[in-house]
């Protein structure tokens, strides 16, 4: 009967609808443990940029590595586009390089030093077949008589290097020793097989926590829909992740889609987005996954809710999720996507048992986030939109065959957010208000958030009364 529906019906609590109580704790937020994992990907920072196309492209992706977090590159483009961009993320640093441009001494220096603007390198090991025989630096490029000169005229032949066991601390003393910047890795037999660059060096000892893969260059996942496996396959060799881009992954032909990229493609997979235990307890046991995306219309700039009336506030999704989770004993992690403006909401997704939140307007406006600044009435801005957005659907369509419209409505929108200057930054705040959090809590780490934390409802009146009232803020007559 209809009237069965309102008996027994749920309370989809939303971020706002609750609060944190504090709890007895000897927890200082300079010693509370941010670290997570996603399978074996283990993030010093339990934050993923969402794969938006005003928010994460490789710029984003290599800075938030760098912090300790990861980036998901969107897929508003085209196949070699999001290749390209995860081959940058790739390039930005590494310990040993192993895709190592190089020149032959018969080149013309013009060539070389085409070859250096164009991959925004200052040197090229030269090589005969795959024989190492010299260097050619910027330098040697600039005090060169012509363009015409063949590269052997001006390199350097007595290349100091190095063996592929050899440490990141060992290259640095070589490196100050001699006074160079590039080390030429080579095998037993004479030949190149990597190159290590004092700013790969520098990058490594001024980001100790950056997210890097076993050969120390950065990590970065990628969307895909899930009916694209030839866009799978061609990230592959360059992703550490691949991520599920479906506004609703509890689909019967989604599923099976899935299933055949998981079987088929051998970088690990997060799927979602979903929003139930039903979702969850389905996916668990159906796929080999190592992540669900998790929340449904919760987005500020996704109107499914408005538009539909079907949503699954993050909240109470990511709750439901992490009951299946539990249930099965599976070591699935829960990604909180959607409401999350910052350490508050991120805070209360831990809570509800997450293991690492996705952010998407918290970092748009960001220098890193794709697009120009654009200035408003004497303020800066950057354009947000939201996938489902007509705009984000129009470019989408044209250029992915496999994101044909199976809906004939928008449920996005496009607006501006206000410019935040580095990630950098606001991650860090972002990081300090949530160690803040965990200290209040009591909790050290993830799991004792997971294990602690209490939660009560919040009425509207106590939402005023937490939040400053009563005063005009002093940044107010200053503005």
């Amino acid at each position: 009967m209809p009237w069965d529906k309102f008996a027994n019906i749920e309370m989809a609590f939303t971020f706002g609808d609750v609060i944190l109580l504090p709890g007895k704790t000897q927890v200082e937020p300079s010693e509370v443990d941010l670290s997570t994992r996603l399978g074996e990907i283990g993030l010093h920072v339990p934050i993923l940029s969402s794969p938006m196309d005003t928010v994460t492209e490789a710029e984003m992706a290599i800075a938030v590595a760098r912090m300790g977090a990861l980036g998901v590159l969107h897929r508003n483009c085209t196949v070699e586009e999001q290749v390209n961009m995860a081959k940058a993320v790739k390039r930005a640093e590494s310990f040993i390089i192993r895709d190592v441009v190089t020149v032959t001494p018969d080149d013309s220096v013009e060539a070389a030093r085409a070859i250096m603007r164009e991959m925004n390198i200052s040197g090229l090991p030269v090589v005969v077949g795959d024989r190492l025989v010299g260097i050619i630096t910027r330098r040697d490029v600039y005090f060169a008589e012509n363009g015409n000169q063949m590269v052997k005229e001006v390199m350097t032949k007595d290349v100091i290097t190095v063996s592929p066991d050899i440490t990141p601390q060992e290259a640095r003393k070589i490196m100050s020793r001699y006074k160079i910047e590039k080390l030429p890795v080579v095998d037993d037999s004479g030949r190149l097989v990597g190159l290590i660059t004092a700013k790969d060096v520098f990058y490594r000892e001024s980001h100790p926590f950056a997210t890097r893969d076993e050969e120390g260059r950065l990590r970065v996942a990628a969307a895909i829909s899930p009916f694209d496996l030839d866009r799978a396959k061609s990230l592959e060799p360059y992703v550490d992740l691949l991520v599920t881009d479906v506004a609703h992954f509890h689909n019967e032909n989604v599923i099976r889609a899935a299933k055949r990229i998981a079987e088929e493609v051998s970088v690990p997979l997060v799927v979602g987005n979903i929003g139930t235990y039903e979702a969850a307890e389905e996916i668990i046991t159906r796929l080999d996954v190592i992540g669900l995306r998790v929340g449904i219309a919760s987005g500020s700039i996704c109107t499914t809710g408005e538009v539909t009336g079907v949503a699954a506030p993050t909240l109470f999704a990511v709750a439901k999720a992490s009951d299946a989770v539990a249930k099965y004993g599976s070591d699935v992690a829960v990604i909180a996507d959607g409401g999350i403006r910052g350490p508050a909401e991120a805070a209360k997704a831990f809570a509800a048992g997450a293991d690492a939140v996705m952010l998407g307007f918290a970092l748009a406006g960001t220098k890193e986030s794709p697009g120009s600044p654009l200035i408003v009435g004497g303020k800066m801005y950057k354009v947000y939109r939201g996938m489902g957005s007509p705009s984000a659907r129009s470019k989408r369509f044209a250029l992915d065959r496999y994101s044909k419209p199976s809906k004939d409505i928008a449920e996005g929108i496009e607006g501006l957010v206000p410019y935040r200057g580095d990630v950098a930054t606001v991650i860090d705040k972002f990081v300090a208000g949530l160690k803040a959090a965990f200290g209040y809590v009591g909790a050290a780490n993830i799991r004792e958030m997971k294990e602690k934390a209490r939660i009560a409802l919040l009425s509207s009146v106590g939402a005023r009364e937490i939040a400053p009232h009563d005063v005009k803020p002093m940044e107010k007559f200053s503005a």
